[in-house]
């Protein structure tokens, strides 16, 4: 019966991989994001972004509903990814075309962002981009476009036409 997906298996057998299948890319898709997070703190090591936001309620709110959002994002491009239907059971959670493009696109685009960002704060030097270590609130709101972006940048790896 699970050899392969089809109009022929049980709904609730359907839905149950539905789930499994949303569940595994969406731990894939984190793991993805914490790798990133990571990214930016060695990129990024001028600004210290754990202790200057832990110091104020304001940048906690901003790093909670930065986090909020990019689980939002991962969860609706995994659930809209696209995927095959009626073939077997193995290619339908692990389809090694959409993890490849998810693992190559994630990090075509946080190179290609954090290569950006520098290069904008290096034609800007009169808009000093270390400056956001002076305030938390500065460093919550950079922190939350940063996972804003990861979220992003996830959700169209995930929705990208195979």
């Amino acid at each position: 019966m699970l050899e392969g997906i089809g109009l022929a298996a049980p709904y609730w057998v359907i839905v149950l991989l539905w789930v499994g299948r949303t569940l595994f890319l969406s731990l894939v898709c984190v793991f993805l994001a914490w790798l990133g997070i990571r990214a930016l703190d060695v990129l990024n090591p001028h600004i210290h972004k754990r202790q200057r936001i832990g110091e104020d309620p304001i940048a906690i709110g901003l790093f909670a509903s930065g986090f909020l959002i990019l689980v939002g994002l991962v969860i609706h491009g995994v659930t809209t990814a696209p995927t095959v239907i009626g073939g077997p059971l193995v290619d339908y959670f692990f389809n090694f075309r959409l993890l490849g493009l998810l693992a190559v696109g994630f990090v075509v685009s946080l190179l290609l962002g954090v290569g950006l960002f520098h290069l904008v704060n290096k034609l800007t030097p009169k808009i000093p981009f270390t400056n956001i270590n002076q305030h938390p609130i500065a460093v919550g709101i950079y922190v939350f476009g940063y996972l804003l972006f990861l979220g992003l940048i996830l959700h169209a790896a995930l929705t990208t036409p195979l």
